[in-house]
C-alpha cells in the first residue's frame, strides 16, 4: 500500500476546497493508499492559530481529517536523526520535520512549496 503524508498547506487547502487539490483528489481517494497528517501540522495549525497568523477552524480540521479515515502519524525520536541530517535550503522548521518523517518512514510528501523538492525525490509537488 502506497503510503502519503499531507503538508500542513494541503492539509488547509483540503478544508478550503482551494483548487490545487483537485488534480490529487482522485488519488486521495482512492483505496490503494494510506494517507497521514502529522502531529507536527497539527503543532503548526495550533501554533499560528493561537499567534493569530491563521484563523481556522480546529475542530472542523481534525473532523474533515478523520472523515477521510485520514491516519495520524506521531512525531516521535525515530525520525530525529534524518531531521538532524537534512541540508538546510530553507528555515521552516515544520518543514524539516515533516521532511524527517518522510524520508524515514518512507512515503511521500504531498506539499505546494516548491523548495521542499530540493530536499527530496518523495516530495510530490502540487
Amino acid at each position: 500500500m502506497t503510503q502519503f503524508l499531507l503538508d500542513t498547506n494541503v492539509v488547509l487547502w483540503l478544508s478550503e476546497n482551494n483548487p490545487r487539490i483537485n488534480q490529487i483528489k482522485p488519488l486521495l481517494l482512492s483505496e490503494d493508499i494510506q494517507v497521514f497528517i502529522s502531529t507536527v501540522s497539527w503543532w503548526e495549525i495550533a501554533i499560528k492559530t493561537r499567534a493569530g497568523k491563521l484563523q481556522v477552524d480546529f475542530d472542523g480540521l481534525l473532523s474533515l481529517a478523520k472523515k477521510h479515515g485520514y491516519s495520524e502519524l506521531p512525531m516521535t525520536s525515530h525520525y530525529l536523526k534524518v531531521y538532524l541530517e537534512l541540508q538546510i535550503y530553507h528555515k521552516d522548521p515544520f518543514d524539516h520535520m515533516l521532511l524527517a518523517q518522510a524520508i524515514t518512514c518512507p512515503m511521500r510528501l504531498i506539499t505546494g512549496n516548491s523548495e521542499l523538492a530540493k530536499y527530496s525525490s518523495l516530495v510530490m509537488l502540487i
